[in-house]
C-alpha cells in the first residue's frame, strides 16, 4: 500500500455546467476541498469519501434544531433530546476496580443534568479545561437517584464563534476517528460554496414541475444546512425520489441486457437422476418450499440465457441444501461451481458442510481463503485451473488475480448484500456467462425486493424444516442481569453453550474491541470463574477467529463473548442461548440475524435482550423481536419503522 486513494467511478454529474466545469469537477479528489488536504483525505477515505461528489452525498444522520433548545427543567426520562448548558462540575469515580465513571454536571439556568461516560477517564481533564463553557449534548434521558442523567451522550462545545453550530438547524454526520463534527461541517460548507454552481439536474424539468420537486443544487444545500424544517423535508423528498428514479432506470437497463446479451450455458437437467442423487446425500426430507425453489432453479439452468436469481430464506430455512442442488446440476454437466461468502468463518463452514454432502458422490470441494499459506494458495489455484476442483468455496480470494477456472458454470454468492456490484461481476467474469444464484438470510419486504433487485428472478423459502423449535425471546432490564446469567449457568451445567454479544459501538472499531475484551474479562473473572469464556471480534486475524470457533464447536469454550462478527452463518447446534447486551443499539434485522445463531440443535433455545431503553423506537423494535420469529414479518416491521 502506498497510501494513495483508489480511483472512483465518475459521478453522473461530473460533466456539468459550461465555463465553471473546465476549472472544477465533482470528480475532483476530496483533498482539493478547502480545509481537507492529504492527511484528512486519508481519514475521509474510511467513510468511503474520495471525491467531492462522495463528500456532498455524505448526508447527515440527524439534525439538531439549535434555534430552540429543550430546557433542562423540561426533559423527560426515556426520550432522546438535544440540550445545552454550561459545565459546572466534573469528576471521576471508581465504583469497583477497573471501572471509571466520568460525571459532568451541566446547568442551563432552569435545572441541571448529569452526563456520564464509562471507562474514559481522560475525559475528566478535557472537561475540567472547559469548566464554565457551554456544550451541546444529545442522548436518552434516564432517571437516577435524586436526578436525571444521560449516559454516553454525543456532545460538542457550543460557541457563537462557529455560525455553523449555533442558532440554526445543525447537521450531525456519521463520523470516523480523527474527524470531529465541527470540522466536517466546515469542510461541507466549503465544498458547497465552491461546487454548488456545478450541481446540475439530471431529472427532466417537466417531471420536476409536475411533482413539485426542488432543484438538485437547492436540495443538496438544504440537506446539509436547512433553511427550515420545511426546506429539509422538501430536500429529502427530492433526493430520495431521484435515488429511486435512477435505480429503477438502471435496473430496467440491466434486465434488458440480461435477456438480450450473449447466451449462457444450457444445462441438461435430468430431474429423475438429480433427485435420486440429492436423496442419497441429504439424510432428511426436504420441505415443500425447498422442493419448489430447487425446481425453479433447475428450470432456469435449463434455459438458453444465464440464470440470475435471488434466493431469500429466513435463518435456518435450509438455503445450503438448495445451493447444493444447484451445484449438483452444474457438476453433473461437467462444469465447476464457485461459492463466494463474506467471511472466512462462513467460508470454512460452507466448505465443511458441502464436503460432507458431496463426499458420497465423489465431488471434490476446495477452500480458497486469504489465510491459506502461499503453498496452500498455489495448490488450490492449480486444482481450480485444471478442473480437479469441482466446487470452490471462498471469500473475495476467489476473485483475485491468478485464480482461473477451467470451466466455471455456476456462481453462488451468499449474503449478497455484503458484496459490491464489481465484486459480483468479477467472479462472474471468471467464466463464460455462468449462471448466478445470490442468496440472503436477511428477509427483504417484497416491495423493496422489487425495487432493489428487479433485475433478478426471486425465489423464497418460506417454510422451516419440521421439528425445529422457535427460539424463545425475552426482554430483560439491566437490574435483572444477575438472574439472566444464573439461567445461562444452569443451561451450561446441562451441557449446553452460550453466546454473549457485547454492546454495539459504531463510533470506533478500537472501542468496540475494547468493550468486548472488558466484557469477556468481567464474565470470566467475576461472573463465571468456574466456566470457560472465549472471545471473538473483528480485529482478530482469520486464523485466530477460526481457532476460537473450532474450540467453541468442539465444546472447549462454554461462553463465547463476541461482537457482531457472528451475525452471519455461524452454526454451532449445541449453543442454545444468546444474551445481547444493550440490545437497543442494534437494528431489528441485525438482532434477528444474531438470534439465528441459536435454535439450530435439538435443545429449546433462548435469546435474551438486555436493555434499559425507554425510547419509543427501541421499544417497538425489541417488542417485535419478542413477539415473532418470522423474518419476513420482522422485515416488514423494520421497513415501517426505518423506511427504505
Amino acid at each position: 500500500m502506498d497510501g494513495s486513494l483508489p480511483a472512483k467511478t465518475p459521478s453522473p454529474r461530473a460533466a456539468a455546467s459550461p465555463a465553471f466545469a473546465r476549472q472544477r469537477s465533482l470528480d475532483d479528489e476530496v483533498r482539493f476541498v478547502k480545509g481537507v488536504g492529504e492527511a484528512l483525505a486519508q481519514v475521509l477515505a474510511k467513510l468511503n469519501i474520495y471525491t467531492v461528489f462522495d463528500l456532498l452525498m455524505h448526508l447527515p444522520r440527524r439534525y439538531e434544531d439549535r434555534t430552540h433548545f429543550r430546557t433542562l427543567s423540561q426533559v423527560v426520562p426515556g426520550e432522546a433530546v438535544t440540550v445545552h448548558g454550561s459545565i459546572v462540575a466534573v469528576d471521576n469515580v471508581s465504583p469497583r476496580p477497573k471501572m471509571t465513571i466520568t460525571k459532568v454536571i451541566i446547568d442551563d439556568g432552569t435545572g441541571t443534568l448529569e452526563l456520564v461516560w464509562f471507562n474514559q477517564p481522560y475525559l475528566k481533564d478535557k472537561f475540567l479545561k472547559m469548566r464554565g463553557q457551554d456544550i451541546v449534548a444529545y442522548g436518552v434521558v434516564q432517571e437516577a437517584p435524586y436526578h436525571y442523567q444521560m449516559q454516553t451522550p454525543e456532545w460538542e462545545p457550543l460557541t457563537d464563534s462557529d455560525p455553523l453550530a449555533a442558532h440554526r438547524i445543525v447537521p450531525v454526520y456519521p463520523l470516523t476517528e480523527g474527524l470531529p463534527q465541527s470540522r466536517l461541517r466546515r469542510i461541507m460548507y466549503n465544498a458547497l460554496q465552491t461546487y454548488e454552481p456545478i450541481l446540475v439536474d439530471c431529472l427532466p424539468a417537466d417531471l420536476r414541475r409536475r411533482l413539485n420537486l426542488m432543484p438538485f443544487a437547492e436540495a443538496v444545500r438544504n440537506a446539509h444546512f436547512p433553511e427550515s424544517m420545511e426546506h429539509l423535508e422538501r430536500a429529502r423528498r427530492r433526493l430520495i425520489f431521484e435515488e429511486f428514479y435512477l435505480l429503477q432506470l438502471h435496473i430496467a437497463q440491466r434486465k434488458i441486457a440480461e435477456t438480450t446479451g450473449a447466451p449462457g450455458i444450457r444445462f441438461r437437467i435430468d430431474k429423475e437422476v438429480l433427485w435420486r442423487k440429492l436423496h442419497e446425500i441429504v439424510p432428511f426430507d426436504l420441505t415443500n418450499a425447498q422442493r419448489r425453489v430447487i425446481e425453479e432453479i433447475w428450470s432456469d439452468m435449463a434455459r438458453e440465457y444465464p440464470m440470475n436469481r435471488l434466493l431469500q430464506g429466513d435463518v435456518g430455512s435450509g438455503k445450503t441444501i438448495v445451493a447444493a442442488a444447484a451445484i449438483l446440476a452444474c457438476v453433473e454437466n461437467g462444469y465447476q461451481a464457485a461459492v463466494m461468502v463474506p467471511t472466512e468463518i462462513l467460508a470454512e463452514q460452507h466448505f465443511i458442510v458441502l464436503s460432507r454432502l458431496f463426499r458420497k458422490l465423489g465431488i471434490i470441494v476446495d477452500l480458497a481463503v486469504g489465510s491459506l499459506t502461499q503453498r496452500g494458495k498455489k495448490s488450490v489455484r492449480e486444482r481450480i485451473a485444471t478442473g480437479i476442483t469441482q466446487v470452490a468455496v471462498g471469500t473475495h480470494a476467489l476473485i483475485q488475480e491468478g485464480v482461473e477456472f477451467r470451466k466455471l458454470g455456476l456462481v453462488i454468492i451468499d449474503e449478497q448484500h455484503r458484496f459490491g456490484v464489481l465484486q459480483r461481476a468479477a467472479l462472474r467474469e471468471k467464466g463464460e456467462n455462468p449462471d448466478v444464484l445470490v442468496m440472503t438470510a436477511t428477509p427483504i419486504p417484497r416491495t423493496l425486493t422489487m425495487t432493489l433487485y428487479g433485475d433478478l428472478d426471486l425465489s423464497i423459502i418460506d417454510e422451516l424444516p419440521p421439528g425445529r423449535r422457535p427460539v424463545k425471546t425475552h426482554r430483560k432490564r439491566a437490574h435483572q442481569r444477575a438472574q439472566v446469567y444464573e439461567a445461562v449457568r444452569k443451561l451450561i451445567q446441562q451441557g449446553q453453550q452460550a453466546y454473549v454479544v457485547c454492546p454495539l459501538i459504531t463510533e470506533s472499531e478500537k472501542l468496540q474491541v475494547k468493550a468486548a475484551e472488558e466484557l469477556a474479562k468481567h464474565l470470566q473473572e467475576e461472573v463465571f470463574p468456574e466456566l470457560r469464556v472465549g472471545l471473538l471480534h473483528g480485529q482478530m486475524k482469520p486464523m485466530e477467529k477460526e481457532e476460537i470457533m473450532e474450540r467453541f464447536r468442539a465444546g472447549e469454550i462454554d461462553i463465547l463473548v463476541s461482537t457482531t462478527v457472528i451475525e452471519v452463518g455461524v452454526d454451532v447446534p449445541n449453543a442454545s442461548v444468546m444474551v445481547i447486551e444493550d440490545a437497543e443499539r442494534f437494528g431489528l434485522a441485525q438482532l434477528h440475524q444474531l438470534r439465528g445463531r441459536v435454535g439450530r440443535g435439538a435443545h429449546q433455545s433462548y435469546c435474551i435482550l438486555i436493555s434499559d431503553s425507554n425510547g419509543e423506537d427501541a421499544n417497538r423494535r425489541l417488542d417485535v423481536l419478542v413477539r415473532t420469529n418470522d423474518g419476513f414479518v420482522i422485515a416488514e416491521e423494520d421497513l415501517r419503522l426505518r423506511g427504505p
